[in-house]
């Protein structure tokens, strides 16, 4: 297996940290449009080497897959690029990875009603090329998405004869050190999800709601505690409905008070478009000044203190028939993190996954064709070889 991994970013910089000690690969070539970036996430493993790329530009994929012999493009940047990369891999004949999907566009009449453009449906237009190719595109193979629908398919196989809801919870009790507002993650991906009409599945179909709705407090394992959390929209919804029978689906992301009312104002002023602006005889994409005036979150690692968990909570019926809910979830510690691998907490639970559902892909333990996502799988292997890893999960009557 020979990895092309797009993006030296906090993800892409935690993944080449986790997967310089696996064996599972014949080499791993990084690249970013910054290759002073690339070339600092390379210098961990002598099987790595840097490279520059657009990921703007599928040629500039492809050609780079084709002059490194590539057999798996792994996608780590912003998902404004996703159809750039999967469409270069697919031309380079690469199978393909990422942690988001293709981007959605709210229904031009009634968005907080119905649907427009879905998260991930120009990749899933494209799915009977790479099926009858024999190619794989595994979509959505972060934690969140990616863990997360992992659990849907381990709890519909193992622990419920009867789906009522799955519903993704995610939160943490994570402070900066230093500063007043300081996102754990890349805040162009966070503004496009928060901001963005939330997608629920009921009873067969997808529909929308207003952003924020739906304020439920939910009690994170591990010492997080309460944490209040709203709809949010993620791919996990449009996932886990296609290969997991279940009447409901949503996700609700803890971010609190302050963080809603940060987003409500970038939003009421502008500050969240991404369509260039003319500034004093220079374009440039407001969301883009916000993102370059905030911390770089891949550097907040030393400051930050606390846990983030990701997790799916399932409603229905046990294997026994009786009434059950059950919480599958996935902690880390950012001190743990921090010591063990050198990167936040947050952007090593993300980089964990891809790298574990690679090695499943080296050894023929998952397989597949056509554009698929995590629930796809057998979930066992997965769970044990995440476990391996040496980042455990767990489960909670809630």
């Amino acid at each position: 297996m020979r990895i092309l991994l797009v993006g030296a970013g906090g993800v892409g910089a935690a993944f080449a940290a986790i997967a310089a000690r696996r064996d599972f690969y014949e080499a791993i070539v990084i690249a970013d449009y910054n290759q002073a970036s690339a070339e600092k996430a390379a210098a961990v493993d002598e099987r790595f080497s840097s490279a520059q790329v657009d990921a703007s530009s599928a040629d500039s994929v492809a050609a780079l897959c084709r002059e490194h012999s590539i057999t798996h493009v792994m996608n780590a940047v912003d998902p404004r690029f996703v159809m750039t990369i999967f469409d270069g891999a697919y031309a380079a004949g690469a199978d393909y990875l990422d942690m988001a999907m293709s981007l959605s566009r709210p229904h031009p009449e009634s968005p907080y009603e119905k649907t427009g453009v879905k998260l991930g449906d120009e990749q899933f237009e494209k799915a009977g090329e790479w099926e009858s190719s024999g190619r794989l595109a595994l979509v959505g193979i972060g934690v969140e998405p990616g863990l997360s629908d992992v659990f849907a398919r381990y709890a519909a196989d193992h622990l419920f004869s009867e789906i009522d809801e799955l519903g993704t919870r995610d939160g943490a009790n994570l402070t900066v050190e230093g500063y007043d507002f300081a996102p754990s993650f890349s805040i162009w991906t966070t503004i496009e999800e928060c901001l963005n009409p939330p997608v629920i599945w009921q009873d067969g179909e997808w529909f929308t709601t207003p952003p924020f709705s739906e304020p439920e407090v939910f009690d994170f394992p591990d010492g997080i505690g309460p944490v209040e959390c709203v709809n949010v929209e993620h791919e996990e919804v449009l996932l886990m409905p296609r290969w997991v029978d279940c009447k409901r689906a949503t996700f609700k992301y803890g971010l609190g008070d302050e963080f809603i009312e940060v987003l409500k104002v970038l939003h009421k002023v502008g500050l969240d478009k991404t369509e260039k602006v003319k500034v004093g005889g220079v374009e440039v994409s407001p969301r883009d000044v916000v993102a370059a005036s905030l911390p770089n979150p891949a550097e907040l690692g030393p400051l930050m203190k606390g846990k983030t968990c990701a997790g799916l909570w399932v409603t229905g019926k046990g294997k026994d028939g009786e009434p059950r809910s059950t919480y599958l979830y996935h902690v880390v510690d950012n001190e743990w993190s921090m010591q063990e691998y050198g990167h936040q907490c947050v952007v090593w639970q993300t980089a964990v996954n891809p790298v574990v559902a690679l090695e499943l892909l080296a050894a023929g333990t998952w397989e597949g064709a056509g554009v698929l996502g995590p629930e796809a799988f057998d979930a066992v292997p997965f769970l044990e070889l995440l476990t391996a890893y040496g980042s455990p999960w767990g489960t909670k009557e809630v």
